[in-house]
């Protein structure tokens, strides 16, 4: 199923423009394909720290801050490790 695009005029300043040709050609990709992939990762980069955001105003500090001061806690376990 082919996606649904839409068209949009788009102005770069020359060094900009300059650039993303050099950077298309090297990949090998359209200056079109280039441009919509910057687009992609600058909008799953403002979603990423729109959801840590959301996730940071839900927290509970003052809980955190008692879980990380009791004593007598129990030792990791070795399948928490991060090690390979």
């Amino acid at each position: 199923m082919k996606a649904l695009q839409s068209t949009y005029p788009l102005r770069l300043p020359r060094s900009v423009k300059a650039e993303v040709e050099r950077r298309a050609k090297a990949d090998g990709i359209s200056i079109n394909q280039f441009v919509a992939t910057a687009v992609a990762e600058k909008l799953a980069a403002m979603n990423t720290a729109s959801f840590f955001a959301e996730q940071r105003d839900k927290a509970d500090f003052a809980a955190f801050d008692r879980i990380m001061k009791r004593k007598n806690g129990e030792a990791p376990l070795p399948e928490d490790s991060l090690d390979p």
